[in-house]
């Protein structure tokens, strides 16, 4: 029991540490500029897939635990995790390379006009809405997922239970609107 609760708090600390460090890393490389490279517009539908790909494993391990199989229900989670690692990696990638693009942008110019503006209407509201709530909740759910993979770890399962119906919902949202930003934003990114 001892070794279990020293387990724990080691990997607390881990949890606190990449909570804090990985919203900090991502938020300083947004700061550097990688010269002289192609655009990497093959990326962002890449990393949309990775979301919709990663939406469908969530709920997909949600059956496989309702249906009692929990090998199936892990691999479906550690498949996600890995998902969103690698597309935090290539997300991180692409806006070291590229200008971000501009939602209304319709003459690809980088500048959203009044006229361009007024053209999206309402639905500028809605994107940026999407686009907030997805980036925050996105920050936000990292000790979420860590926390509910950790208690299933060390075979707190009753504790997993508990906390997966939170990060359940909130990473599911995370995977989904990052889609819906995707197809959002898709008309005006650069040919």
């Amino acid at each position: 029991m001892e070794n279990l609760a020293q387990k724990e708090k080691v990997y607390n600390r881990w949890i606190i540490a990449l909570s804090i460090a990985i919203p900090v890393a991502v938020a300083f490389l947004f700061t550097i500029r990688i010269p002289n490279v192609p655009r990497l517009g093959f990326l962002p539908p890449t990393y949309a897939a990775i979301n919709a790909l990663t939406a469908i494993l969530l709920f997909s391990a949600v059956i496989q635990i309702k249906k009692g199989n929990r090998k199936l229900h892990e691999r479906y989670i550690k498949i996600c995790i890995v998902l969103s690692v690698i597309f935090l990696v290539l997300y991180v990638l692409y806006h070291a390379t590229s200008d971000s693009t501009k939602f209304g942008d319709a003459n690809l110019d980088g500048i959203v006009s009044e006229a361009e503006s007024a053209a999206v209407g309402i639905y500028k509201y809605i994107y940026y809405f999407i686009l907030i709530s997805h980036i925050l909740l996105s920050v936000g759910v990292i000790p979420f997922v860590l926390v509910t993979y950790v208690r299933a770890m060390l075979g707190k399962f009753a504790l997993h239970r508990k906390i997966a119906r939170i990060t359940f919902p909130i990473w599911l949202y995370v995977a989904v609107t990052g889609v819906i930003v995707y197809f959002m934003i898709f008309p005006y990114y650069p040919a």
